[in-house]
């Protein structure tokens, strides 16, 4: 043989058997490939997926046969060379979709709450050690109470003897006129004790916290009966603190699916709406809002119970890092219906753009707005479809990593990610847009209603409308129905 075709021979060998490791290393990414497409239903419309699944296919088949055949060597090493490029890109891509779901789902099963012992800021106590009992609410809290006080006698041999206070409002009153040495304080309640004392934080001083877990039980998503109709309970919170922690709601929002007729139905429920709350609740009368001291279950069955309606999912959102989202977006336009002034800003009448700083005082003012909480209920509601918008526009591939991350922090839900594909797809398979509408529950204000949670307190209450009320479950079934 001569050299030449010595030389032939041993360049078709080596191509060979690159070509039988590119052609391994391809097969396993394609098997990756497509057993991610179909364990998440992605690009499950006009059957994408099986035309992705057998152009992979139709790749590996021909590698291997120009590769046993001994023919095109180069050709094949090329066309073996790009799908893995290609591959591999496709498959970060997945794999950062597959993460963002799992980054919002991976928190669906639990919240936190912080239970804290306090004494007076000007107190010469300095370690719980040095206290024999402190007063506590036994009366609607005792099971957080208990999980403390075991907690210190399991870890530091304590013993605390607990003296029973009406609420924690109550205990705070008797810690700062000297009636009591020191108070447990349960984390969910210190914005409704805040708002009853602005100044509370100074005059007290923490010398023992205990971080507790508590199980949510709505956190597995209840399948519908009909797949194409199915409400979505949105939970807005207002905390500094993660996603996880149990918060009052001051956004609650009822989002009614019909994928057959197109329509979308937004139901506010203001915050400070009367009714019976469940779970924690013990379905005595106190404002929503205060649904969530109980956790994100609590909020969904008190509305539950008040519609006559299944929640199938919810979505929690921490508006003060869910709105950092909209400088990543490059802000956000929306039609605003009433001319106000806020923290400083100016909002004039009709098309506004925001950006995240002026969205979160968007979102939060009331006082300013003709009507007040029902107001303020509306203008959340756009400035979340402004922000859903975006980040469903080419605009947020721009800043993806950062939004992803974003959305992790500020974004909790139980809607596991083939079912977000699910509704994706039939979006995508059907095509056309959502009509979409609101309404909002209007009632009377009060404020001699009592409050289980905080009693005693002359907080301000919504009595709902009964006539509104019906309304508002008339159209809800409307929708459902399809009419």
């Amino acid at each position: 043989m001569s050299k030449k075709k010595k030389s032939r021979f041993l360049t078709k060998k080596r191509l060979k058997l690159v070509n039988s490791a590119l052609l391994s290393l391809f097969v396993l990414l394609a098997a990756l490939l497509i057993f991610t497409i179909f364990r998440y239903n992605i690009l499950a419309f006009r059957a994408l997926n099986i035309v992705v699944t057998g152009l992979l296919i139709g790749i590996a088949a021909l590698a291997t046969y120009l590769i046993v055949a001994g023919r095109a060597s180069r050709f094949t090493s090329l066309l073996l060379f790009f799908s893995l490029l290609l591959g591999s890109g496709a498959m970060y891509a997945l794999k950062e979709v597959v993460d963002l779901s799992s980054g919002l789902n991976s928190t669906a099963s639990y919240s936190e709450y912080e239970m804290s012992i306090l004494v007076p800021a000007d107190s010469e106590i300095k370690d719980v050690s040095q206290l024999s009992q402190v007063l506590a609410p036994l009366g609607n809290d005792a099971e957080n109470i208990k999980a403390l006080t075991d907690h210190l006698s399991q870890t530091k041999k304590l013993n605390l003897a607990v003296d029973s206070s009406p609420s924690y409002l109550a205990a705070y009153q008797s810690l700062i006129n000297g009636e009591a040495p020191a108070m447990i304080l349960n984390s969910v309640f210190e914005n409704v004790l805040q708002t009853e004392h602005p100044d509370y934080a100074g005059k007290v001083k923490k010398i023992y916290s205990f971080k507790l877990t508590k199980q949510v039980e709505t956190a597995k998503e209840k399948q519908a009966a009909n797949a194409d109709v199915f409400n979505i309970y949105i939970s807005g919170i207002d905390t500094y603190g993660a996603i996880t922690s149990v918060s009052r709601s001051d956004v609650n929002i009822i989002m009614t699916v019909n994928r057959k007729t197109k329509k979308v139905l937004l139901t506010t429920t203001p915050r400070d709406t009367y009714l019976p709350i469940a779970d924690g609740g013990a379905n005595q009368g106190d404002k929503l809002t205060h649904a969530g001291i109980y956790g994100v279950d609590a909020s969904v069955h008190t509305l539950e119970n008040f519609y006559g309606i299944d929640i199938n999912y919810y979505v929690r959102l921490n508006f003060s890092s869910f709105l950092k989202l909209i400088d990543l977006l490059g802000g956000i336009d929306l039609q605003n219906d009433q001319e106000f002034t806020a923290g400083g800003q100016n909002f004039p009448l009709g098309q506004i753009h925001l950006n995240s700083e002026q969205a979160l005082i968007f979102v939060r003012e009331r006082y300013s707005l003709s009507g007040g909480d029902n107001d303020r209920g509306k203008n959340q509601e756009k400035v979340i479809a402004a922000v859903i918008k975006k980040l469903t526009s080419t605009d947020a591939l721009k800043n993806y990593r950062a939004i992803i991350s974003g959305l992790q922090d500020s974004v909790q839900t139980n809607m596991a990610l083939e079912t977000m594909m699910n509704l994706i797809n039939g979006q995508l398979e059907s095509g056309g847009s959502y009509k979409v509408e609101s309404q909002a529950l209007i009632g009377t204000g009060s404020n001699d209603l009592p409050s289980y949670a905080m009693p005693g307190s002359n907080l301000y209450m919504l009595q709902p409308d009964q006539a509104s009320l019906a309304s508002l479950k008339e159209a809800i079934q409307a929708v459902m129905e399809g009419k």
